[in-house]
């Protein structure tokens, strides 16, 4: 019998979800960078055996809104508590167990299985790792509590195995072939925010959002054409820089990141342009794919 089902990551920002996302997928699918709040949207990415399909699904860090992008990010976190047959709660060894205690309370109601995963074990000691583990426990007594190390896939093949023996009874959701539910247009908006994540500080990137208007693909080439949108023309003109020398360092690494995602040759064409406090705007928001239904 074949079995499928989706498996929802969620939790804090910078515990490392989209880092355990990847490896589990062993794609790059969701850009995972040392700063909080990187990953913005629900992803979707596929692992497909003959026997299995396992629809992993990360989501934005649970946080308490202070605009309308973040309401949105946290609407993403919540959906994937109504739809999971897996549910996995990623937390690490450094975090404060009780911080966003409403979300913790609604995990704890939830019926489908829910696999807590300390992250980031390789940064402690086995006594403190065995009092976090203690504490977990009494806030999610239900919860299969799994140590892991997403960056050097310690625990990950063990916690691939225990999500199969969770998986119901289903035939796939999607095709065997298929990696994400995303379209490519996606991921070169992901990959430009990534970059920009990189290299520019302060607040720039999270005013920062990226529009793919132009993608042309035949059997060699890619063609894009690429707006970054900030909230103020002093924004523009650090994203740009003097000479235009941050943009061009912007849009030559982030090409090199496409070449080798997409296996093609790329001809990248990036500007940049305002749009006055798009994060608080519905309609810029519906815009941008911040829409989580």
């Amino acid at each position: 019998m074949h079995k499928a089902g989706f498996v929802n990551i969620v939790g804090n920002p910078n515990v490392g979800k989209s880092t355990l996302m990847n490896q589990l997928v062993g794609e790059r699918i969701s850009i995972a960078t040392f700063k909080a709040q990187t990953t913005r949207h629900r992803i979707m990415g596929i692992v497909n055996t003959p026997e299995m399909q396992i629809v992993f699904s990360d989501t934005p860090g649970v946080l308490k809104p202070n605009y309308k992008l973040q309401e949105s990010m946290l609407a993403f976190s919540e959906s994937a508590l109504q739809d999971a047959d897996v549910l996995l709660y990623v937390t690490d060894v450094i975090e404060d167990p009780t911080k966003n205690k409403d979300f913790l309370d609604k995990v704890a109601k939830m019926t489908v299985p829910v696999l807590l995963l300390i992250n980031k074990i390789d940064q402690t000691d086995q006594k403190t790792l065995g009092q976090i583990v203690g504490r977990w426990h009494e806030l999610l007594p239900k919860a299969e509590i799994l140590p892991i190390s997403a960056l050097n896939k310690f625990g990950t093949d063990l916690l691939l195995k225990r999500i199969g023996e969770l998986l119901p009874d289903s035939p796939p959701y999607f095709g065997k072939d298929q990696l994400t539910d995303k379209p490519a247009r996606f991921f070169v908006s992901e990959i430009i925010r990534e970059k920009i994540l990189l290299y520019y500080a302060k607040e720039i990137p999270y005013s920062v959002e990226v529009r793919v208007e132009s993608f042309k693909e035949d059997d060699t080439h890619i063609h894009i054409n690429a707006v970054i949108y900030v909230e103020r023309e002093s924004q523009k003109g650090i994203v740009i820089g003097h000479k235009g020398i941050a943009l061009k360092r912007v849009s030559t690494e982030s090409r090199k990141a496409l070449e080798r995602f997409f296996g093609k040759s790329v001809y990248l064409e990036v500007f940049v342009k305002v749009d006055k406090d798009w994060r608080s705007s519905d309609k810029e928001l519906d815009s941008f794919g911040y829409n989580p239904v």
